[in-house]
């Protein structure tokens, strides 16, 4: 979609536009997909680009999370606590013995609920009870990963979710995405002010809309029973993390401009 206003119409009192350049001297997009710019001149008003990039990296994560949780079921409400208690006092000891810290291993649930047979036309009959103990594990220690997975359902524990890798600290990563960023926005800003016959003086703002969520390996979930374990240690690749980054940036321009905004979209 493209549109040619004159910016006169958008300031609150009347000024006279200077004759609008040939559209073609405009390019529709780059290479790299759509793109949006604005160029605007209006009286002695400094002529301003206006274009938005975003660049991402890539880097090792050096955090390993995952949750590991008991899922028992009995009669009564306390013979599945106590069942549920003791086998996940052996989860928590497995964690250790692999050599995890108290400060490693958090309680993230603890519930207890009755369960029910319903049957059509009958009142919902109780049989029992569930209780369920989760707890969730961080660690820098990646390459250990399929072995804690391993040690953790041999331990008793039959709910297992992950593992999800991060980065403790991404922000140095963060900003190498956005110093490319601003590197792209100039790069694309050389690009239209030649287009227009003019040159970039320098930038006149910039601004991150809101960092972007950092992206997490997906995560292996899995429910196992103590004998599904083999032998073999649970293969568990970390991969790489991407990061990305967002800017807008609004550059000064230099040389003669109509006096008219220009936005140019992709179609």
């Amino acid at each position: 979609m493209r549109s040619i206003f004159a910016m006169a119409a958008l300031m609150a009192v009347p000024v006279l536009a200077q004759p609008m350049p040939p559209e073609a001297a405009l390019p529709e997009r780059l290479a790299d997909g759509e793109r949006r710019v604005m160029i605007r001149r209006v009286m002695n008003e400094p002529t301003l680009l206006s274009v938005s990039a975003d660049a991402e990296v890539t880097e090792a994560p050096d955090t390993l999370r995952l949750s590991a949780g008991v899922v028992t079921e009995a009669a009564s409400a306390d013979e599945a606590m106590s069942a549920n208690a003791a086998r996940m006092t052996a989860v928590v000891a497995a964690l250790k013995a692999a050599g995890l810290g108290t400060g490693d291993i958090q309680t993230s649930s603890l519930s207890l609920s009755p369960r029910y047979r319903y049957q059509p036309n009958q009142s919902p009959e109780r049989t029992g009870y569930q209780a369920r103990n989760s707890v969730s594990v961080k660690t820098k220690r990646l390459g250990d990963a399929g072995k804690l997975i391993d040690a953790l359902v041999k331990a008793g524990a039959n709910e297992v979710n992950g593992p999800a890798f991060s980065l403790a600290d991404p922000e140095a990563a963060l900003n190498r995405a956005r110093a490319a960023a601003v590197a792209r926005a100039r790069a694309r800003a050389e690009v239209y002010a030649a287009a227009a016959g003019m040159t970039v003086k320098r930038i006149a703002a910039i601004s991150e809309p809101g960092a972007e969520p950092m992206p997490i390996a997906r995560p292996m979930m899995a429910r196992m029973a103590a004998e599904a374990v083999s032998a073999e240690a649970t293969p568990v690749e970390p991969g790489e993390l991407s990061l990305a980054a967002r800017v807008n940036v609004t550059f000064e321009l230099d040389g003669p401009a109509a006096g008219v905004a220009v936005e140019k979209r992709k179609p």
